[in-house]
């Protein structure tokens, strides 16, 4: 039991997306729209048709990240990677950007690398614009000058005919409704960066009362690296926010009595059979050696050998490169010896070169530069066989002759030898194998307890990572006070869950419970969880668009753009609330206006129409 509770991490590498080629059903009678589901996590987008023969789901599915290299040495230019392309975050976490601030987009050079991504591997083939519709999910109370740069992008910069704006959360409510369910409800959308608590009254947003917190997965994902980075210090590198996202998806679970459920943590029997055990990746080698002095020497003599070679390499490119350079200096001399002044000139000029006295400095100094490396790759040459003659063993050199003087200078350097004497080697053992004190791949393992509870709890409790803000259940509370009570009971019967941060099991029962607590005795609530809490957004906005496709409502043509401005928009069943922006009046207007009334209320003489 306790070993099939030990799991090993995916680190599951993105696979790049291929470039698709769409089917004539998207262009013909007419282009059908593009949804594109613009989340600050996920970018998922596809087309929307009633055709059968167009697939109704998204094609492209990438995180919402790019990153861009400084370039290389050798003069290659900066290489731009976007979503799936980039393989792995980890290697390359220093470099991404993303174009989102919380929710919402504002580097919008980000944001058109994402969109040239998603129209490339779509397979958009029209010449200098994207002439298919384009349906957009924007975040809740979306700020005007987010809305009207990227209205601006879309126009501007891709001449797209019409696009509409909508709700990413409402898009799920309107996917999921049913026929015996209300149009008002109380949406509870949890995503990567926030959590939004939005009422919907007859089938309208009520912007006025919607509520965001600034909570979501990715600070659920930080919050969890802390607490285990902190447990084992030891892998600290190893810890990493993917990995940590893979345990928030897989290993954790929402309480539903917070407290209750530390205590039952406290029992030894309970805490060893709910733990999660996630192994780290590690290698089966030793931390001690069991080489011999004979390989130990064999290998820093291959070692020696190969940086021998390398440099022996190195050596001799340099080298030809040097001939090159110095056999054109002499060309170009030669061309001086011959008189031939023209193309000297014209020589010195491509060389980036004043006269011929900077030639000759020039080519003293490669010629120079010639000899002392043919003098090094000559020397490397003999201290390579002054190696191989010095490795054989070594006799004594003995006089042939046996004369006495030779055999009294061998017994005079031993009678010096104890005083110089040195360690002699001992004789090698034999090696046995090295058994570990403990288990190797238990000290690389992760023991999951509490973990598992702490770090989807900041929802409800942001005070456990110091965030001074109303959680979920207070947050709801207050939203549903600001309505009288029949307007509450209307919302509360229809409360849905939506977002990929409600996907932890027991989120419902919470919330349930959370609403009991709250809600007049015996009065009747439901809870409903979005079918695909993650995919559900993009599947409204499509259902929306095939249901509107040859409708006016909802869309912004180029007209509306070009007179109304970037940050207009035209309110649907899943929109945002369009305020427009209203300037103030000058106040030197205000003033030249207020003196003449004052100057005839003067002239009447009446106090009280003064007053």
């Amino acid at each position: 039991a306790a070993a099939s509770r030990v799991f090993a991490f995916r680190d599951a590498r993105w696979v790049p997306d291929p470039v698709l080629e769409p089917g004539p059903a998207v262009r013909t009678p007419q282009p059908v729209p593009l949804v594109i589901d613009n989340g600050s996590f996920q970018t998922r987008a596809g087309w929307a048709s009633a055709d059968p023969a167009v697939p109704a789901e998204p094609l492209l599915r990438f995180r919402s990240l790019a990153a861009r290299s400084r370039g290389a040495r050798g003069g290659a230019g900066a290489e731009t990677q976007v979503g799936n392309d980039l393989g792995s975050p980890e290697p390359l976490r220093w470099l991404l950007r993303s174009p989102f601030d919380r929710n919402v987009p504002v580097q919008l050079e980000l944001q058109e690398l994402l969109l040239d991504h998603v129209f490339q591997r779509l397979g958009v083939s029209s010449q200098g614009c994207v002439d298919h519709p384009i349906v957009l999910t924007e975040a809740v109370c979306n700020p005007l000058y987010s809305r009207q740069m990227m209205s601006e992008l879309l126009f501007e910069c891709y001449q797209v005919p019409k696009v509409s704006y909508g709700v990413d959360s409402l898009y799920s409510f309107y996917h999921n409704r049913r026929q015996n369910w209300p149009c008002s409800g109380l949406v509870i959308s949890s995503g990567y960066q926030c959590t939004h608590i939005l009422p919907v009254l007859e089938g309208r947003l009520d912007a006025k009362n919607c509520k965001r917190i600034n909570l979501g997965g990715c600070q659920a994902a930080v919050y969890l690296q802390r607490l285990l980075q902190l447990k084992y210090p030891g892998h600290f590198a190893a810890i990493t926010l993917s990995r940590m996202e893979e345990i928030l998806h897989e290993h954790s679970y929402i309480a539903e009595d917070y407290i209750e459920e530390l205590q039952k943590w406290r029992s030894p029997e309970y805490y060893e059979n709910n733990m999660h055990k996630m192994q780290l990746p590690f290698s089966n080698k030793l931390l001690g050696s069991t080489l011999t002095s004979e390989e130990k020497q064999e290998r820093r003599q291959q070692q020696l050998r190969r940086l021998q070679e390398l440099n022996a390499r190195r050596r001799e490119e340099k080298l030809q490169l040097d001939q090159e350079r110095l056999d054109r200096l002499l060309y170009v001399q030669e061309l001086l010896e011959d008189g031939q002044m023209d193309q000297f000139h014209k020589a010195l000029v491509e060389l980036n070169m004043d006269s011929a006295e900077e030639l000759q400095s020039y080519i003293n100094k490669l010629s120079l530069s010639v000899e002392q490396t043919k003098q090094k790759i000559l020397q490397a040459e003999v201290n390579i066989e002054v190696d191989v003659v010095d490795s054989k063993p070594e006799t004594p050199d003995l006089d042939p002759l046996g004369s006495e003087q030779a055999l009294e200078d061998v017994e005079s350097i031993n009678e010096f030898e104890p005083l110089f004497a040195e360690e002699q080697p001992e004789v090698e053992k034999p090696v046995a194998a090295v058994q570990p004190v403990f288990n190797l791949a238990e000290y690389h393992q992760l023991f999951l307890g509490t973990e598992r509870i702490r770090a989807p709890e900041i929802v409800f409790q942001p005070s456990l990572i110091g965030e001074d803000q109303a959680g979920v259940a207070e947050t709801m509370q207050y939203v549903l006070e600001r309505y009288p009570k029949e307007q509450q009971s209307i919302l509360v019967q229809n409360v849905f869950l939506t977002g990929g941060n409600t996907m932890y099991p027991g989120l419902k029962a919470r919330v349930q419970k959370e609403l009991l607590e709250m809600r007049p005795f015996q009065s009747s609530f439901q809870v409903h969880l979005a079918s695909s809490p993650v995919l559900d957004a993009w599947y409204g906005a499509r259902d929306w668009a095939v249901e509107y496709m040859n409708r006016e409502e909802g869309w912004i043509t180029r007209k509306d753009y070009e007179e109304k401005g970037g940050e207009y928009l035209k309110e649907h069943c899943a929109s945002n609330v369009y305020v427009p922006i209203r300037l103030p009046k000058q106040a030197q207007r205000a003033t030249e206006g207020l003196a003449p009334s004052r100057a005839l209320a003067s002239s009447t003489g009446a106090p009280c129409d003064q007053a």
